[in-house]
């Protein structure tokens, strides 16, 4: 069984931790979005799906290209920021689930039902995308998620060699300035939102 963490790593995973629109020039390695990917790979996502695909944009060159996909107010945050991530989806993700599911002929789940497979990969990337945020936290490393952009023209940009990959979210990733932030906004009690049935 597994122990619970201490209250300094679910501060710097959850309690603390804000979203940044703005970073320091402090610069973020290759190594270290490598590091990111090891650790939220290990995240759950139905019958080991992984869908999700990444594009590190890092170059001025690529997060100008995703910049001028994105809504006004998001092109400068991607152009500031040391790394803008796209977080895709492979819609043909069950391509791969011999390798990644051996165990039993999940593909067959899959096979000419392009309707499950979007939403199933749509919602398994949404997944990997928080734990991505999570990997990058645990690392010491600040995101900006964002959904500002024009999804085709990312598509089209980012993923045109990729005929089944489309963009589910983008972030911004880098060491988040904190004279940039606003306060906190609140997060509502648990009797809330929640019901124990």
């Amino acid at each position: 069984m597994s122990e619970a963490v201490n209250d300094a790593a679910l501060d710097t995973l959850f309690r603390t931790a804000r979203s940044y629109n703005h970073y320091t020039d402090r610069a973020v390695s290759e190594d270290q979005l490598r590091a990111i990917w090891d650790l939220m790979k290990w995240g759950p996502t139905s019958a080991n799906q992984l869908p999700a695909r990444l594009v590190w944009c890092v170059s001025d060159e690529a997060k100008a290209k995703l910049a001028a996909c994105a809504s006004e107010g998001n092109r400068d945050k991607i152009m500031k920021a040391p790394v803008t991530v796209i977080i895709g989806m492979d819609v043909e993700f069950h391509e791969h689930l011999p390798e990644l599911f051996p165990h039993t002929d999940a593909k067959a789940w899959f096979d000419g039902n392009t309707e499950l497979r979007t939403a199933s990969a749509f919602r398994n990337s949404s997944l990997q995308g928080g734990y991505f945020i999570l990997a990058a936290r645990a690392l010491g490393l600040d995101t900006g998620p964002m959904s500002g952009f024009d999804q085709g023209a990312v598509d089209k940009a980012f993923f045109a060699d990729q005929p089944g990959v489309r963009s589910n979210f983008i972030a911004t990733l880098g060491y988040g300035d904190p004279a940039s932030l606003h306060p906190r906004s609140p997060r509502p009690a648990f009797e809330k939102f929640n019901t124990v049935a």
